[in-house]
């Protein structure tokens, strides 16, 4: 039978009461002294319990609409004990043998208690404990031969419930970006991200993936470990022998193994997506920082300052009509080029852009003739001898080049431009920036290397 087909109806009316910080922090309380129970725990302890509470936090009880008025006249620890085992989140047994009354928290109240422990715990380290049992499962699956395949099933769980935290941690990023928008000043901003979001993900989330590298230490082992069963097929089929004779008809051996491989798998694409949100997250807090810092000197941080108290402001048209009248919206700080709007240019500009380009001289035909003939006058064998006769174990130097004439200048032009082509044996490489003078010419330094095959 399910666990919330015994709910009674009563039961969630502490999450509309007025109190419901006051029982919830009773619940907890009383939980705690619970676990070290070796039995029940008596009505009085409950009452002393609540007491202690009281004294040390001095709550506020609000009427509830279900309390009469002589309800009323009791103290808050007996209002509250009463109010919760009337609502069905505790419950009492009467023990006739020794005239006491026990209380008892009922499974299913222990399944809401638990979830209350997990909302207001600070130390929500869920990932290592995961990964630590899926590495221990694995292990004991592998060597222990009286195991079924339960224990690969727990292993599945794990690493499912490990996949869910991360995947949480990750949709939770959202309201972390929400507080930076949130925060007007430069110190308040920081005080969010060094005692919020540093606190809060970093140390206690993002550190035990990252910093202490807990999932890396043990992910190479595991997926060592699943290779090995899913090679080992003599151990296979012993295991699948195993599960027949004990009855377990359920998921094959290497269906569960591949899962959980598919499982890791998903950690890791999680765990990248968490560095792009960590990544943005931080670049987004440095330049709200950046823009809270100069926001009161930087131009353009002021017009967006003026800007959102146009925008929150009843009185639009006047703000805007008043600053107008007195700030000059044209400077050059604000319309950048990347602006909306950019001033047209002068007619004078305009029309001297129509005006004719002015007109280049022809190359007469000396200079026609001399830039052909250094492109006709030598073939791809003359630039090759050339290169290969000044080259010293597949390398030539144009810096050790002496006494160059015409011809050797412009064998040195072309063979520069050979060699950027991609067809070429050769390539050319300049070292440095300085100029080589040999001769009556003077060129950069040089290097034409022999390409090797492939």
């Amino acid at each position: 039978m399910q666990l919330r087909q015994e709910i009674p109806d009563q039961f969630w009316g502490l999450f509309r009461s007025v109190n419901r910080e006051v029982y919830i922090e009773s619940l907890l309380c009383i939980n705690r002294e619970y676990e070290y129970s070796n039995y029940f725990l008596t009505r009085e302890v409950c009452l002393q319990i609540l007491n202690d509470m009281n004294a040390e936090k001095r709550l506020r009880l609000e009427r509830e609409e279900t309390e009469s008025d002589f309800d009323m006249l009791e103290t808050p620890s007996l209002r509250i004990l009463n109010w919760l085992v009337r609502t069905g989140w505790l419950k009492k047994i009467e023990d006739y043998v020794s005239m006491t009354t026990n209380i008892v928290i009922p499974d299913y109240a222990a399944v809401f208690i638990e979830a209350f422990e997990k909302l207001s715990s600070e130390d929500l380290e869920e990932t290592e404990v995961y990964i630590q049992n899926v590495y221990a499962t694995l292990y004991s699956f592998r060597n222990d031969p009286r195991v079924n395949l339960n224990m690969l099933r727990t292993a599945l769980v794990n690493t499912r419930k490990l996949n869910k935290a991360l995947q949480d941690m990750l949709h939770n990023m959202d309201k972390f970006f929400a507080r930076l928008l949130d925060k007007r000043t430069y110190g308040e901003l920081l005080r969010e991200h060094l005692e919020g979001y540093v606190e809060e993900v970093v140390r206690k989330k993002y550190h035990i993936l990252k910093t202490s590298d807990n999932f890396y230490i043990y992910k190479n082992d595991i997926k060592e470990c699943l290779r090995e069963m899913r090679e080992d097929e003599e151990w296979i089929e012993k295991v699948r022998a195993r599960s027949k004779a004990s009855g377990d008809g359920g998921e094959d051996v290497l269906e569960l193994i591949d899962l959980i491989d598919r499982g890791f798998d998903d950690i890791e694409h999680r765990i990248a997506n968490m560095d792009r949100e960590h990544s943005k997250y931080v670049r987004a807090t440095v330049t709200r920082l950046n823009y809270l810092l100069s926001g009161e000197t930087d131009t353009k941080g002021l017009v967006i300052k003026l800007l959102g108290r146009m925008e929150d402001s009843t009185k639009r048209e006047e703000i805007i009509a008043a600053a107008g009248s007195r700030m000059n919206l044209s400077l050059l700080e604000i319309l950048s080029e990347k602006s909306l709007y950019k001033r047209r240019r002068a007619r004078t500009d305009f029309i001297s852009r129509m005006e004719p380009d002015e007109e280049i001289e022809d190359l007469d035909r000396d200079e026609v003739l001399k830039m052909n003939r250094i492109q006709t006058r030598y073939s791809r064998a003359d630039i090759e001898s050339f290169i290969e006769s000044n080259m010293k174990e597949d390398v030539m130097d144009a810096g050790e080049l002496k006494d160059m004439s015409e011809e050797d200048f412009e064998k040195l032009i072309l063979a520069y431009d050979y060699s950027t082509r991609r067809n070429s044996p050769y390539m050319v490489e300049e070292e440095t920036s300085e100029m080589v003078e040999s001769g009556r010419y003077r060129y950069p330094k040089l290097k034409f290397i022999r390409r090797r095959p492939g």
